[in-house]
């Protein structure tokens, strides 16, 4: 039959090309966004810090609670962690990065 090959049915939809290399989300989860700057880890940092805030009527949030959390939308060490949230919340050491 027209438009079959080797028993299989000829949808219309032809494949994508290929577009080059693949980045791998750990990579992309650290590249600046371009809107605002913040990188993916940020974001998911502030999103989260703000949805267990509120789920805690305005207390504040315990780390370990809130890296828990992030960690489910996010591959992240505990040390990367730390560091992004010290220097989101503007607290830590003079000097460090």
């Amino acid at each position: 039959m027209i438009g079959e090959r080797d028993g299989e049915a000829d949808d219309g939809v032809d494949a994508a090309p290929d577009s080059g290399p693949r980045w791998s989300s750990a990579v992309v989860d650290r590249l600046p966004d371009v809107r605002d700057g913040l990188t993916r880890l940020e974001r998911v940092i502030l999103w989260q810090l703000a949805v267990t805030g509120q789920e805690r009527g305005g207390r504040m949030v315990p780390t370990a609670m809130l890296y828990g959390r992030v960690v489910e939308h996010v591959d992240v060490d505990e040390r990367e962690f730390l560091r992004t949230l010290s220097r989101l919340v503007g607290k830590g050491r003079p000097g460090e990065r």
